[in-house]
């Protein structure tokens, strides 16, 4: 008995683990539309792709909500570039995982940072599609200045 348990059991976690292509592509594009909102602080994008439960998690300890984040817009730091690397993705129905690495540089009063991270960000699909309702960073190396 505990062997056929342990075989469903792993038969569903590969199930599980074999990611719809289509999926896959939404995620992706879903996730380059938040990065080209974030570049481009355009608020009106954010509220569509951000949860409205959304935990946005900085690598500083940093935690916003989306309010938060749709507010950032109107603030003094600047995304200037964000380069994602060793991108996976892992869909498991409505839910998506995106594993990343992110080197991403900032402008706030004309000083220019640049912070290597990890993130993952949590997408849920709903009625409108795609949306990030967790996002979690981890600094890999200190921030430097150009």
């Amino acid at each position: 008995m505990t062997k056929w348990i342990v075989a469903l059991l792993s038969g569903l976690t590969l199930a599980a683990a074999q990611p719809d292509p289509n999926a896959v592509k939404q995620v992706l594009a879903a996730s380059d539309a938040l990065k080209q909102a974030l570049m481009k602080k355009d608020a009106a994008g954010l509220q569509k792709l951000l949860h409205e439960d959304l935990t946005y998690s900085h690598s500083n300890a940093r935690l916003q909500n989306k309010a938060d984040v749709v507010k950032a817009t109107t603030g003094q730091t600047t995304i200037e570039a964000m380069d994602f690397s060793e991108v996976t993705v892992r869909v498991y129905g409505a839910t998506a995982l995106v594993r990343a690495n992110l080197d991403i540089r900032n402008s706030t009063g004309g000083k220019s940072t640049t912070s290597h991270l990890n993130v993952l960000h949590v997408w849920l699909k709903g009625p409108g599609g795609w949306q990030l309702v967790a996002r979690q960073s981890t600094q890999v190396s200190p921030p430097t200045t150009p």
